[in-house]
């Protein structure tokens, strides 16, 4: 039986990683002028944002497989529609890069991730300044800065899409943890999707209308079903995929696997795009930032473990274990975030895991915590 489940943990976090890299190299064959030839990162995003809120609602409202959260107009107005905002410009940007500089790249400017949420956190007063994350943050600027200096094929308006999307992802997950968390709202993957992406096509249709529809003469669109419903389909298998591993993983295996994932998809995209060449500088760069990142990582994990030492008197009894048990299975929301968690405190939203492919599901110290707990004063 433990043989049998370790099995079932490790092929989660394999379909994680492959989804992972499948949506990455899957995006920049799309948008690539070179291959797919569809240079339209808005319209992209807008597919996949009309897609997952089309799912959402089929899964809510028709088949009620999941139930609505208690949503009010002022949540939303005041919550809702800024972190959609912010989520749509992230993915908006993101997608953009892609047109200009190789994946490669891109995964090496994605470590820059820590780097943006902690300073954003500490600026919106929801995270304290400690040096010692500060040095390792700093590591991981110099470090990105040398493999941008080693860079062949570098493009400043790619480099600067990019840094933009990360810290618009930055904003996005501190604005989750100060609107949504102090609310006390819990999301699901579904009902995330089902009140954030319809908003989220919303705020691109705008730039869309500006930007890419007078260049999508019909003569110039090459559009397959197929290829675009295959696309969608895959980031919303990533977000749920997320979601599954968050369930049967720590905070240790979810990042090692993170890091296990960059990695591979660095060699694939030299592999599939031959023009992704990687030089011995971006290489020392990438591992100079990933010192700092592995660093990073352990700091916030043993504050994890440290904040999870709880007093004895504080262990609660069978039936408050059944009630936490039931509530940590429900707090994850993506690509929101976990929210109305009291586990955590008042947890910085630079400990969460975030894969920038499907912002709606990342890993957060609170649910870790909550795991944690109920795990430790369990009778298992």
């Amino acid at each position: 039986m433990i043989s049998r489940q370790l099995l079932l943990t490790y092929l989660y976090l394999l379909v994680y990683i492959c989804l992972s890299s499948g949506v990455i190299l899957y995006n920049k064959w799309v948008l690539s002028p070179k291959y797919f030839k569809f240079p339209f990162p808005i319209t992209l995003t807008m597919i996949h944002m009309g897609f997952s809120g089309a799912v959402a609602f089929c899964l809510v409202r028709v088949f009620k497989v999941v139930a609505p959260v208690k949503m009010t107009f002022q949540i939303y107005a005041t919550c809702v529609i800024p972190i959609s905002a912010f989520f749509a410009s992230s993915l908006w940007f993101g997608n953009t890069a892609y047109l200009h500089i190789s994946v490669a790249f891109i995964q090496m400017l994605k470590a820059l991730m820590p780097v943006a949420t902690f300073f954003v956190a500490v600026i919106c007063d929801t995270d304290k300044l400690r040096w010692d994350v500060f040095s390792n943050m700093l590591l991981v600027s110099v470090g990105v800065v040398i493999s941008s200096y080693g860079e062949i094929h570098f493009n400043v308006i790619g480099t600067v899409y990019q840094v933009t999307g990360i810290f618009a992802e930055a904003l996005r997950l501190v604005l989750t943890q100060v609107l949504l968390q102090k609310k006390g709202l819990t999301l699901n993957p579904v009902t995330s999707l089902y009140y954030i992406a319809p908003c989220s096509f919303l705020f691109l249709f705008v730039p869309w209308y500006v930007l890419e529809k007078p260049g999508m003469e019909i003569s110039q669109i090459q559009f397959n079903f197929w290829i675009f419903f295959s696309n969608a389909l895959c980031a919303l298998a990533l977000n749920f995929s997320i979601f599954l591993v968050i369930g049967r993983t720590g905070a240790v295996t979810i990042r090692v696997a993170g890091v296990l994932k960059d990695w591979i998809l660095i060699a694939l995209s030299t592999i599939i795009f031959p023009e992704s060449t990687i030089t011995g500088l971006n290489i020392i760069g990438y591992g100079i930032a990933l010192c700092g990142v592995v660093m990073y990582n352990y700091l916030k994990i043993k504050d994890v473990r440290a904040s999870n030492q709880l007093p004895m008197e504080s262990i609660p009894d069978r039936g408050t274990k059944d009630k936490l048990d039931k509530k940590s299975s429900d707090i994850m929301y993506k690509d929101g975030n976990i929210v109305g968690n009291n586990f955590g405190g008042n947890s910085a939203p630079d400990s969460i895991l975030v894969d920038e492919e499907a912002p709606l599901l990342p890993s957060s110290r609170l649910s870790y915590i909550g795991r944690s707990q109920i795990s430790s004063h369990s009778s298992r």
